[in-house]
């Protein structure tokens, strides 16, 4: 049994790390923070948890916590995080952070995508990229794990093997994303709220969302070239979930079995990602509230082009359920531990 702490609780990634590691066989919840609702029960603030979870918000003490807890998870915006970490921290407990603060590893780049200063640039060269599937024996040994973004996940994960065995043309990518309203987070915003988001779909931040760098990043490693693709995502009026159709034109005349080996080549013995049969496309209702990423895919030999769906639940495999994975992958725990569960449908 290990003991964790959650800074950043009430967002809708932190209640998500909540409830999973509430039901976690070797976790102890030991410490929940919140900045707009300390000395409030966790149940006061999400109803849903009532007779289940009465633990006490407190305010942040990261250094407190740091001797008190194994490991501890930041639910926060971007810029907190390298505020709060230091080498101090790091000798005491593990760090998960959710957040952008060490995903990217140039610190240029993120300084100009993010448009803040990095307060730990020296801590941020050893930080690990937790995409489990792509770096599991680093996160091993890891003492502070940068978990990626949820478009970035569905993206890269959807894209790596045809990358990594050179099927396409690496110039040629284009990720259309689609993302459920939690994407936003939790905050008051007019652009977000029930009026201006149902009954519409919209794109935005159109060739500048802060996700491109790290999927440009985590595929040009695989690769070994420098890759820059178009993304573009879109709201769609629906609580959770993220679907990906990534374009590209394929190279060495591929057919459907050699694209079909190389995923399997990869992912075949990856639990939490199912490859769809063929003419089977992954939609969001399939993988809501659970840690699965679906994929599946096609090829147009009119375009020489292949379209790849990637669908995951931006709140689970996207953010919280990612973040466990890592944890069970850091302390020797089975990685489905906490993790295995059936999406629930319809909801």
């Amino acid at each position: 049994m290990i003991k964790a702490g959650v800074i950043g609780a009430t967002g809708y990634a932190g209640s998500e790390l909540v409830r999973i590691l509430h039901n976690h066989p070797q976790v102890s919840l030991d410490c929940v923070t919140s900045r707009s609702y300390k000395g409030k029960k966790y149940s006061d603030v999400y109803e849903n948890y009532r007779h289940n979870e009465n633990i006490i918000l407190e305010d942040e003490n990261i250094e407190k916590m740091s001797l008190d807890l194994d490991v501890i998870f930041l639910a926060l915006p971007h810029g907190e995080a390298s505020v709060r970490i230091n080498e101090n921290i790091l000798k005491n407990t593990k760090i998960i952070d959710l957040g952008a603060d060490f995903r990217l590893h140039k610190l240029n780049t993120y300084e100009s995508w993010y448009n803040v200063k990095h307060n730990c640039p020296e801590i941020l060269k050893e930080a690990v990229y937790g995409l489990c599937e792509l770096h599991r024996n680093e996160i091993k040994n890891a003492r502070i794990i940068a978990n990626p973004g949820c478009y970035t996940t569905c993206s890269i994960l959807s894209l790596y093997p045809l990358v990594k065995e050179g099927l396409i043309e690496t110039d040629s990518i284009i990720i259309d994303a689609k993302s459920g309203v939690t994407g936003a987070g939790r905050t008051v915003n007019i652009n977000n709220i029930y009026c201006e988001v149902n009954e519409s779909i919209k794109a935005y931040k159109i060739a500048s969302h802060r996700h491109t760098p790290e999927i440009e990043q985590e595929l040009s490693e695989a690769s070994g070239c420098d890759i820059v693709l178009n993304f573009t995502p879109h709201l769609v009026p629906m609580n959770r979930g993220i679907i990906s159709t990534c374009y590209a034109n394929i190279i060495k005349n591929a057919e459907y079995v050699d694209i079909l080996k190389a995923y399997e080549k990869y992912y075949s013995n990856e639990y939490f990602i199912r490859l769809t049969k063929n003419d089977i496309f992954p939609e969001t209702k399939w993988v809501k509230g659970s840690n699965f990423c679906d994929i599946g895919f096609k090829i147009d030999k009119r375009t020489n082009r292949i379209i790849v769906v990637g669908a995951i639940d931006n709140l689970v495999k996207g953010a919280a359920g990612q973040a466990v994975q890592n944890m069970n992958i850091l302390f020797g725990f089975d990685e489905r531990e906490g993790l295995d569960n059936i999406s629930a449908f319809p909801i």
